[in-house]
This record gives structure tokens, sequence and C-alpha cells, in this order.
């Protein structure tokens, strides 16, 4: 494979990662303001990227403001 196939390719699983990864957090952030338990101010989140064929083990952490009560 080519440097720009293999570009493309882990552009569209990061993409993929992405836009599923945002998708389960507003879910989960829904879910919790739902029942009243959403907590107030930022969260952590943290993701792990593990690529064994290749060795990798990526942590990112960071945080995430909750929407408020309005």
């Amino acid at each position: 494979m080519s440097d720009d196939g293999f570009n493309m390719s882990l552009r569209k699983f990061l993409k993929t990662v992405g836009v599923t990864s945002q998708r389960e957090i507003e879910e989960a952030v829904r879910a919790m303001r739902e029942t009243g338990e959403l907590p107030s101010g930022s969260v952590t989140a943290r993701v792990v990227l593990t690529i064994d064929a290749v060795g990798l083990e990526h942590e990112v952490t960071g945080e995430i403001e909750m929407p408020g009560g309005d």
C-alpha cells in the first residue's frame, strides 16, 4: 500500500472514531440528563487507542464541559 493509501485509510478510521464517539457521548449525556444525574461542570474523558499488530497503546485524556440546565 502506498503512503497515500495508508493516509486515506487512517483518516477514514479516525473520522469513524470521532463520529461514533461523539454520538455515544451525546447519548450517554442525554440519558444522564433524563435521570437527573448529569454531573455539573467538567468531566474527565479517557480514550485508549490500541493497535496490537504494531505494538501501539496510546492514551488521551481531557476534560469535557457538561451542558447547563437550560
